[in-house]
Formats: C-alpha cells, sequence, structure tokens
C-alpha cells in the first residue's frame, strides 16, 4: 500500500512538472492562434505596462482614478492639472472590483492619494474578469495575489497564462521591453491617461438589456472600499456616461444606482450632464477627447470648484 501511495505521489510530481515545462514551452514557442488558453500579451491594448512604470515616479498625488477603460480614457490628468490637481490613473482594461482591490493591495500606500474617484461602469459587475486578469499578469509583477487572484477566476486561461507569468518574472524576460508610446489611434499621456484620435459614433440602436451584478465582483468591491477607508482616504463613486442611445437600452439604470449609492458618494453622469452621441463619443460607451473635456470640467466643477466657492464665502 505504502509503494502504490508513494507512486502515486510520484506521478502527480512529475505530471506537474511536466505540465509547467509545455505550458513554457507553448508560451515561447506556439504561434498565437494555437494558444487560446495561454494568452500572455505584454503592452495589450491599454498601455497598462507604461501605466504600472509610471508608478515608479508617482507618490501623495491629489486623485488616485480607478476603474476599466472608462478610467483610463475618460480621466485626463491634463484638464485636472489646469486646476491644479495632481492625478494618477490607475484604470485598466475591463478592470473588475477583482483586479481593482488587487492593484490596491499593491499600489494605494505608494501612490497615496488624497482622494480617490472609483469608476464604476455596470458592466464590470457582471463580468467574470478573465480579460482584465490576463492584462495585469502580463503587465504587471506578480506575486502571492496574483494566485490569489487565479483561484478566485478559476479559469484555465488564467492558470495557464499566470504560470507562464511567473516564468517570464523570475528569470526577467521582459527587463528590456519598451512600450510605445503611439500605439494606432492610441497615446500614452502621463499619468495613465490614454487619449483616442479624435473619431465619432456612427448611431445605432442596441436591443434592450438588463444589468445583473455577480456575487463575487460586488464582494470584491467591498474589500477594495474596505481598503480605502481602512486609510481614511476620501473615495466617490462615479458613473462615466455613454451613450444616451446604449444608456436608455438597459431596463434597469435605476436598480444599479441604488445599489451602488449605498456604498458612499455616487454620481451617475449619465444623468448629469448632456452630451451628443454623435459629435461625444468614438463607440457606444467610451468617450472622444471632446467629451472627456466636458466631462472631467464638469466633475471638477461639481466637487471642487463649488466647494471652494462655499469656503471662500
Amino acid at each position: 500500500m505504502k509503494n502504490f501511495i508513494k507512486s502515486i505521489l510520484l506521478f502527480i510530481s512529475f505530471s506537474i512538472v511536466v505540465y509547467l515545462l509545455l505550458i513554457i514551452f507553448w508560451g515561447n514557442y506556439i504561434p498565437g492562434e494555437y494558444k487560446k488558453n495561454l494568452n500572455y500579451e505584454i503592452g495589450s491594448n491599454g498601455h497598462m505596462y507604461s501605466r504600472l512604470q509610471n508608478i515608479k515616479d508617482v507618490n501623495n498625488v491629489d486623485i488616485l482614478f480607478l476603474g476599466s477603460s472608462h478610467a483610463y480614457r475618460g480621466f485626463d490628468p491634463r484638464i485636472f492639472n489646469r486646476y491644479g490637481l495632481n492625478t494618477f490613473n490607475l484604470g485598466s482594461s475591463a478592470q473588475t472590483p477583482t483586479q481593482t482591490e488587487i492593484l490596491l493591495k499593491r499600489y494605494l500606500d505608494e501612490i497615496n492619494p488624497k482622494l480617490i474617484i472609483y469608476e464604476v461602469y455596470p458592466a464590470t459587475f457582471l463580468s467574470d474578469g478573465v480579460e482584465s486578469s490576463l492584462d495585469i499578469i502580463a503587465n504587471d509583477r506578480n506575486d502571492f495575489e496574483s494566485i490569489r487572484m487565479a483561484l478566485t477566476q478559476n479559469h484555465i486561461k488564467v492558470y495557464n497564462t499566470l504560470i507562464y507569468g511567473f516564468y517570464r518574472d523570475i528569470f526577467r524576460t521582459n527587463i528590456n521591453y519598451k512600450e510605445e508610446i503611439v500605439k494606432g489611434d492610441d497615446t500614452y499621456i502621463e499619468g495613465g491617461f490614454v487619449e483616442k484620435k479624435l473619431q465619432y459614433f456612427e448611431p445605432t440602436e442596441f436591443d434592450e438589456e438588463a444589468w445583473y451584478i455577480k456575487d463575487q465582483q460586488l464582494k470584491a468591491f467591498e474589500k477594495a472600499l474596505l481598503l480605502i477607508k481602512k486609510r481614511n482616504i476620501p473615495c466617490i463613486l462615479v458613473q462615466a456616461p455613454i451613450t444616451q442611445a446604449k444608456y436608455r437600452s438597459f431596463s434597469n439604470n435605476g436598480e444599479f444606482d441604488d445599489i451602488i449609492e449605498k456604498y458612499g458618494a455616487y454620481y451617475n453622469f449619465n444623468e448629469l450632464i448632456e452630451l451628443n452621441d454623435e459629435l461625444h463619443f468614438y463607440n457606444s460607451h467610451h468617450l472622444n477627447q471632446n467629451g472627456v473635456e466636458i466631462f472631467n470640467t464638469k466633475l471638477i466643477e461639481m466637487l471642487f470648484v463649488k466647494k471652494e466657492s462655499t469656503n471662500a464665502q
């Protein structure tokens, strides 16, 4: 019996080693079209690599932005700088609360913001978070939090990519990598923002839908807010505007608002500003630079300019 158990353990150990070696081989030598369950893309869409490298020079900012692409494409540090506000944008593609929590654990103390503006796009609360996990694994360092994230996702693509990511980190294969500032229509702006070449949305109709929040993401959201609260940092929750055509296609926007506003100060800018779908967006749910200008200016006026005027009186 002892020999049988020993044989089983040896077989399992051997299988694990072989699997790890196969993942490394697959990641290094197999063309991308054959790697459906391994997606390691350093310098992927969204300039996450540049953003995380930028953090090395960031501390004691006035505002830290968190959230999805609506954050890193929606909050322009140059506009806030006009009002004397030093900001940093820690948004990432399809960032769900699961990834927000991890990024806060890694960088909140380092950035040390006076205020956090957390962009809460409803779709990120119903996402499985796989896309954002892969983005962070490839463009950030990997540690115990990466393992915890993979276990939470429990997805073969995340497991495989994380194994390959650890290999790349250990052997420092990315040490000479430098991401281009301009990639296609995107330009990385110091402070975490990505500016899209000016484009315009062509009107279209959308089928009726509804938002459904995953319990897993809501719990991660609560944990992220708790991390912020423990450091006594004020946090404002913001839903960035999307096209009215897209926004009105959802039947339960009010229900989402009711849930989020229970967690603190919350502003849904789909209800607070009037934007033109054709002039201020480049697709159905991302602002173009004209829209960013209007959105950011309105946000600053609401949160800072009026406050300063009140204090002056």
